[in-house]
């Protein structure tokens, strides 16, 4: 890996270092293993990265926050390590542009993918657990989180149950949900839009708004009230 990149900076200055052939390894897109058919790919390490990556944050929040229920910190962490965030501390460090790719995934833009760079940060975490124990893995998740669960926290009504909802349907088996619009009303400038939520095609729950967004939003929002996902909110 190449001495001027972000990542091998940030290796650097926390004094981490991982093999080059398990980093590769962490870089590595299955469709690349299916490609060559030889070669391993992340979805190992990022299984034990997921785990890892969990593990500290839940260790962060209950230190942090030690008057938090259950469900507030449980709603926190499903942001923090959802597929949106860790694309964009994944994007922060470049990671996109070390990446390994078949050709297809590469013609089909999966630099730009959030799962593909969500994956990978945690299997680039995971590899870095394997190779300097919990203790460095923890100061590589707070050198990049860093004020992340405050500012998560003191706005989290600005942020969407599609995290929660994609933490929990990512858990059970990586599936996620889909969201399909139902419904469009309204005249142009006011318009009122209803999706609904499919998992595993089956339907879980539909919301509706002003936006696109707003009615995502509020159908996924529904979707966890019905599966208990937001189990505490009264007491918060």
């Amino acid at each position: 890996m190449a001495s001027d990149n972000k990542l091998t900076k940030i290796f650097k200055k926390l004094k981490i270092s991982v093999p080059d052939n398990l980093l590769k390894t962490a870089l590595t897109h299955s469709s690349l293993t299916f490609e060559n058919k030889v070669e391993e790919n992340y979805e190992r390490l990022e299984f034990l990265g997921d785990s890892v990556l969990k593990l500290v944050m839940s260790d962060i929040l209950y230190k942090k926050y030690p008057d938090y229920p259950e469900g507030r910190m449980t709603k926190i962490r499903a942001i923090l390590v959802s597929d949106n965030v860790l694309a964009k501390i994944g994007k922060n460090i470049n990671l996109e542009l070390l990446i390994r790719l078949s050709k297809s995934e590469e013609k089909d833009h999966g630099r730009e993918k959030e799962s593909v760079l969500a994956c990978s940060f945690e299997a680039v975490l995971g590899a870095i657990y394997l190779s300097n124990g919990i203790e460095k893995a923890e100061l590589f998740i707070n050198t990049l989180f860093k004020n992340m669960p405050d500012t998560i926290d003191s706005n989290l009504d600005s942020y969407n149950a599609k995290a929660v909802l994609q933490e929990y349907t990512q858990k059970v088996n990586k599936d996620l949900p889909e969201y399909k619009e139902l419904l469009e009303t309204g005249k142009a400038h006011k318009k009122v839009f209803t999706f609904g939520i499919f998992y595993k095609n089956e339907f879980l729950a539909q919301g509706s708004g002003k936006t696109k967004r707003e009615a995502q939003q509020n159908a996924a929002k529904e979707a966890c009230i019905k599966l208990g996902l937001f189990k505490g909110e009264e007491n918060e």
